[in-house]
């Protein structure tokens, strides 16, 4: 069997009316903190949910990075030969290939 990766979120189950929340605490250096604080008050967020949306975005991430179905031989070999292929030419591929990149102009 080939291995590829893919991810999915957890289900999530309806919130119980009691706050089922947990207190998550940490010790850090005042320059972090400093950085931490400056961040939040740019993205109009507050200290908790600018920490919690960056903890958690990293959280996904690392997840995704490790998680992995497995498909037949069968399925990888044609993924594999679509990825090799290369490109069809088409008009777009073209004006692609003959623009000059902005660093070029």
């Amino acid at each position: 069997m080939a291995t590829a990766i893919i991810q999915h979120a957890p289900r999530r189950t309806a919130r119980k009316t009691k706050d089922t929340r947990k207190t998550l605490n940490m010790r850090v250096l005042p320059e972090t903190r400093l950085l931490i604080d400056r961040a939040a008050e740019l993205t109009g967020k507050n200290l908790t949910d600018f920490v919690l949306d960056a903890a958690r975005q990293a959280a996904q991430n690392a997840l995704l990075d490790r998680a992995a179905i497995s498909v037949n031989d069968k399925a990888y070999m044609a993924f594999v030969a679509l990825l090799d292929a290369p490109p069809q030419p088409n008009e777009r591929l073209r004006r692609t290939l003959q623009t000059p990149a902005p660093w070029e102009k």
